[in-house]
């Protein structure tokens, strides 16, 4: 477990080069015992993630097949992970888990973090997959054995498109769970185990997003940011932003399943206005900004500092030191499995190889060619002249977005003011629809 102690540092500076992360919610306890359960969309990255955000070493489990493979098989060994055996990959083996059971009782008994993925596979699904027992039995014969329950932290992790660098990703730390009426339950008790399962499903819902299929989602997500810019009102955190996609994706099940005509007209109009809006390039959020020229003066003001000298020379050499390095992890990338839950997962590990890799053979032919202190120099620098100009780079993208979203708004004033207008009654549209589902559907909800 050689490399437990720096994991966090390590799993945060590679998820947050590959992605652009954002965390919300609480964190979790820095010390004492904990279980962390997250939803398994993305493989070995969920690991990555989960590790970045907690705050502290974790150790996770993971299926016993990994373990016997040379590329990944030392890195979970060296972070202290715990093997477990599933019925899909050998049947046969199960009953060697209650070596895992014993090796998680006794890492919590020293106060860890365990890390686990209930749902026991990764998968690429639009909503949680059904799950596996073995947390609550683990939580459970655990708290037995102590006569104490500790902390379940649910965790959410939403992708927007998970084998895209740069792309987002949110990780989302839910209330701890809780169960201290069934602490002193033995993981021997089925309805115990059944009961903390249930209660485990619905924390993870609370912090995922989950649709009936993926063709809702630009649907969903075109009325969520309606909602959010004519209700609600503006910006909005990003765990806001969960529980209204997830109220939306629970209206439109149960309109669904009462084949309410009016929904049918509602849901065709959003989605009229969604793809006009894309074809303008613009969102529901941007129909509300600003056009005056004093909000332009003082938007370029604030960019200026990424439009000068030192920024373009930074942004340049960060792109042509580092292009080899990046076509080469996208090329052997290429010949990994092409399953979506995978893609990230071996273009993470082959970046975390070759990246640092090619900044040595730079730093060594600096060294060779100018002598010992240019290569230290390149060797400390280079990297941070990467992450800079990569910084630089997407900063230059939301300049150009920003500014092409405001000329598109000035020269095409009477039709986005008719957008507006529409858009105003889709909320308003929405809002009723929503009324009408509280008091349908919740009894006795505040309004």
């Amino acid at each position: 477990m050689w490399l437990l102690p720096v994991g966090s540092l390590i799993a945060g500076a590679a998820a947050r080069i590959f992605y652009r992360l954002d965390c919300v919610g609480l964190q979790p306890p820095r010390q004492g015992p904990v279980l962390l359960v997250a939803n398994h969309p993305n493989s070995l990255v969920d690991a990555v993630l989960v590790f970045a955000v907690a705050g502290r070493p974790v150790r996770f489990l993971a299926k016993a097949p990994l373990f016997a493979t040379r590329r990944i098989g030392w890195l979970l060994r060296a972070v202290g992970a715990i093997p477990v055996h599933r019925r899909i990959d050998d049947a046969d083996a199960m009953q060697q888990n209650v070596h895992a059971f014993s090796s998680v009782f006794e890492a919590l008994s020293t106060g860890a973090a365990i890390g686990i993925f209930p749902e026991g596979v990764s998968h690429s699904e639009p909503e949680l997959a059904r799950l596996r027992t073995g947390s609550a039995r683990m939580a459970l014969g655990f708290s037995s054995r102590e006569g104490r329950s500790f902390p379940l932290v649910p965790v959410g992790l939403v992708l927007r498109n998970k084998t895209a660098f740069r792309s987002q990703a949110l990780v989302v730390l839910g209330e701890p769970i809780a169960w201290d009426d069934l602490a002193a339950r033995s993981d021997d008790d089925h309805d115990a185990v059944r009961e903390l399962t249930d209660r485990i499903d619905k924390a993870l819902r609370r912090v995922t997003l989950n649709l009936e299929q993926w063709e809702d989602e630009p649907l969903v997500r075109c009325a969520e940011e309606i909602w959010q810019a004519e209700v609600a009102g503006g910006a909005d955190e990003p765990d806001g932003h969960i529980a209204r996609v997830r109220t939306t994706t629970e209206i439109l099940a149960a309109l669904r399943r009462q084949a309410d005509t009016h929904w049918t007209g509602l849901a065709a109009s959003i989605d009229n206005h969604r793809r006009r809006l894309e074809r303008l390039r613009l969102s529901p959020q941007s129909l509300r900004s600003r056009t005056d020229v004093t909000t332009a003066l003082q938007w370029t003001l604030r960019r200026l500092h990424v439009l000068g000298p030192a920024a373009l020379v930074i942004a340049a050499l960060s792109a042509v030191l580092y292009w080899p390095p990046y076509r080469l992890t996208g090329l052997l990338a290429r010949l990994a499995p092409p399953l979506e839950d995978v893609q990230s997962t071996y273009k993470l590990l082959i970046g975390m190889a070759v990246y640092p890799l090619w900044t040595v053979l730079v730093s060594a032919l600096s060294w060779y060619s100018l002598g010992l202190w240019p290569g230290l120099l390149t060797l400390v620098c280079a990297p941070l002249i990467a992450v800079t100009g990569l910084w630089i780079r997407e900063r230059w993208r939301g300049a150009w977005s920003d500014a092409r979203r405001y000329f598109t708004l000035r020269s095409r004033s009477s039709l986005v003011e008719t957008l507006r207008r529409r858009q105003q009654g889709l909320g308003r549209e929405l809002q009723d629809l929503y009324q009408a589902w509280q008091d349908r559907y919740i009894p006795g909800a505040e309004r």
